[in-house]
């Protein structure tokens, strides 16, 4: 009885054993169309990416003299009364890019902007850090990521950081949270 019951076990054992093994070939296979799935996937969406990135407008200099840039600017804003909106970022990043492009083909918030702004793309990149510049506004980007902005009143004083991912919607920006955005931030005239 203990030899049939062997049997009887090893008999079941090679027949459920052999019920999940596939071939070596087969295996490798499978493994490699679903990599080859996964892999088209994310390169198509980077490629769609990278295609978008490169019609935007580059607005980021990492060669500026972003101190001396600002410093400039805040002299401006004083004679204009204005503000500074400062947008921290680079080339690389394509919200930053979207970002810029929507305010500059949306003629209510180039009109909001123009008016009541001074407006300085601040460089952050391999090419330049601009650590100095950040340190003295706390480094919001190393908070929020970017885009980032950085809002100072016509004397050069920072009143408002403001991050990004709030103002956005879908793939883009709602008009409706940058207007408010940017008109919450409208100097006072007087």
């Amino acid at each position: 009885m203990k030899k049939l019951s062997l049997i009887g076990f090893l008999g079941l054992s090679l027949f459920a054993f052999s019920q999940n093994i596939k071939p070596t070939e087969e295996r490798k296979n499978d493994e490699k169309a679903l990599l080859v799935k996964t892999d088209h996937s994310e390169l198509d969406a980077k490629k769609k990416a990278a295609e978008e990135k490169a019609k935007l407008p580059k607005p980021y200099d990492p060669k500026a003299d972003a101190e001396k840039d600002i410093q400039n600017l805040i002299a401006k804003a004083k004679k204009e009364k204005k503000n500074i909106m400062i947008q921290a970022g680079g080339n690389w990043c394509i919200w930053c890019l979207r970002f810029n492009q929507f305010v500059q083909i949306t003629p209510e918030l180039k009109s909001i902007v123009d008016k009541n702004y001074e407006y300085y793309h601040l460089n952050y990149s391999p090419d330049n850090k601009n650590e100095k510049v950040f340190a003295a506004y706390g480094n919001p980007g190393e908070k929020f990521g970017y885009p980032v902005f950085i809002i100072l009143d016509k004397n050069g004083k920072m009143i408002h950081v403001q991050q990004s991912d709030v103002l956005e919607e879908g793939k883009g920006y709602s008009l409706e949270k940058v207007k408010e955005f940017f008109n919450k931030w409208i100097p006072n005239k007087s």
